[in-house]
């Protein structure tokens, strides 16, 4: 029974020396306590992820009708667009990253097919619009961040159009809410957008 107990105490030791508690006493190890108390002084803003999703292309009805069919104030592009592949991260801190691989006009549309752009891009840079819900003045408002441009591979995506990388780190609004990642046009008309 003696060794029962010096065998318990030995292991409470062990555990207590590998996991320390934070302000609040919930057992967390020391780093991610301190790390914790990080974000809970700077309003979470330094790091963790706000979003990570993939993206899909702009369908119909969305493309093709400009304002009427905006999302937050975003209009899609004047064709139906797909992407074969696609992703975009967004941190608390701004950080944001998208990646799109053939990201051209949708080679199913009809009226894609007649202008014979089909499964193309002909967009030569492409940018990055952040749509947050948050707070302006007291009241609930869109604010929309953009990126700058980057340059984007045109051609058929058989033959690798429509790639690109965004980077950048973006002044988001405080708070970002429900956040939203569109890849557009230089002008703004996007593209594809977080969704599946």
């Amino acid at each position: 029974m003696t060794n029962l107990r010096t065998w318990l105490a030995l292991g409470a030791v062990a555990v207590a020396a590998a996991c320390g508690t934070d302000d609040q006493g919930t057992g967390t190890t020391a780093a991610a306590a301190s790390e914790a108390r990080a974000g809970r002084e700077d309003g979470g803003r330094r790091g963790g992820k706000l979003l990570e999703a993939r993206l899909t292309g702009s369908p119909r009805p969305y493309a093709g009708t400009g304002a009427a069919n905006a999302i937050r104030g975003v209009p899609a592009g004047g064709l139906p667009w797909v992407v074969a592949e696609g992703k975009a991260e967004l941190s608390a801190g701004g950080k944001l990253e998208v990646e799109v691989e053939g990201l051209v006009f949708d080679p199913a549309d009809a009226t894609v097919i007649a202008r014979g752009l089909a499964g193309q891009n002909t967009v030569a840079s492409f940018k990055a619009i952040v749509s947050c819900q948050s707070v302006v003045a007291g009241a609930a408002a869109v604010v929309n961040v953009e990126s700058p441009l980057a340059p984007a591979t045109v051609g058929a995506a058989s033959a690798g159009g429509g790639n690109a990388t965004i980077e950048a780190t973006l002044t988001l609004p405080s708070p970002c809410i429900a956040p939203i990642v569109f890849v557009t046009s230089p002008t703004g008309a996007w593209f594809a957008a977080t969704g599946s």
